[in-house]
Order: structure tokens, then sequence, then C-alpha cells
């Protein structure tokens, strides 16, 4: 395989780093700042949703809101989340730095994501993984889902063999619509069904490229 490719694209929660502690204390947060009733929203919760649209999200997870409610959810609880990880950031995988530095002398980094504008800078920031990566992009600021945000870092980076990583069957379906090889990030979220290449660890990239 590593003759075959010029880049990597990462998923991001769940595949570089688990945040969902840091959001689900960002839930609570802004669950003070409404005046109406949502359930509590744990860990686990965040993590079971992790890899959907953004703005779908609130429409799963508080179908008894009206639509005006769920906007406000929406961005009291995006301000919330936000700041938390601005602070806080997340848990990164196990030897992801080292994985980093080892790979981008030889392959072009990207980060796709499904999450609100401004995370995936937030995680950069916080972290100091800046310097990795070329290009990134994310649902919450084309409105568009995965698999074309796929195809927008792939045709405005020119690349020419990339491969995705990422931890959800959404990841596995998108980057089936956009073309690209996926490898299955196993020690994430979710199951996924099909994958060119499954990865029990982040490190394992240093081995396989």
């Amino acid at each position: 395989m590593k003759n075959r490719i010029d880049s990597i694209i990462f998923d991001l929660d769940g595949t570089l780093w688990d945040a969902a502690e840091t959001v689900a204390k960002a839930w609570r947060a802004a669950k003070q700042q409404v005046d109406f009733e949502i359930q509590d929203i744990s860990a686990d919760t965040v993590r079971s949703i992790a890899g959907t649209q953004h703005n779908l999200i609130f429409d799963m997870l508080f179908p008894h809101l009206s639509q005006e409610q769920r906007q406000e959810l929406m961005e009291v609880s995006g301000k919330e989340e936000m700041a938390h990880i601005k602070q806080q950031g997340g848990r990164l995988y196990d030897g992801l730095e080292e994985t980093l530095r080892y790979l981008q002398p030889k392959y072009k980094l990207f980060i796709v994501s499904n999450c609100q504008n401004g995370y995936i800078e937030a995680f950069l920031e916080h972290h100091g993984l800046r310097p990795y990566f070329q290009d990134h992009e994310c649902s919450g600021r084309t409105g568009d889902p995965k698999d074309v945000n796929l195809k927008a870092i792939v045709e405005r980076n020119r690349l020419e063999s990339p491969v995705y990583v990422g931890d959800t069957q959404g990841d596995a379906d998108a980057a089936a619509k956009a073309g690209v090889p996926f490898l299955y990030a196993s020690y994430g979220y979710r199951d996924v069904e099909a994958y060119e290449h499954r990865l029990e660890r982040i490190t394992d990239l240093t081995t396989l490229f």
C-alpha cells in the first residue's frame, strides 16, 4: 500500500483523539443555560453520535424540542463545546504525535470531520499539532456531508492516491462514495463492516507506511 498512496486523510473523533469527556462537560454547562428540559448527555452518548453531521445530531437527540429550541441549543452547546475544547482539549491516542512526525515527511496529511466549524482548529491549537496537517474540512463550515468534503480536500489539494482513516461505518460509507480507500481505526468508537486495512492502534500506520 505504501507504494500506492500520496496522502492520508484522517477523521478526528475516535481516530486521532477521544474528547468525549470534555464534550460531555460542555453539554452539562449548556443544559444550565436553557429554559427547557433536556436529558443528560454522557461521554458514552457523545461517542455514540460521533461522526454524525453536526446539525443532524440535535434532531436525533432532541426530537421532543421545537425547531427554535433545537436551534438555541445548537448555538449554546456549540459555544460551550468550543470553549471547553480550547481550554481542556481531549485525550490523544497513544503515540499520535510520534506517528504524525513519522508520516508527515512522506505523505501529505489532512483532516475531514463532521464536527462544527472551529472544532478541528481547536484540536490543532490546543495540542500543538497544526504543523503536521496541510488542510482540513468539516460539515460545520460547508454544510456538506463527509463524502463531499472528502472530495473537496482531494480536488483542491490535487491528491492522486489518498486514503481515509476513520472509526465508524459512516466514515467507511463516505470514503466509498468519494472513491477513497478506507482504513479502519478499530481502537475508536464503533464497528465497521468492510475496510481495506484494520488498525489496532494509531501507531500501526508507522509499520503500514
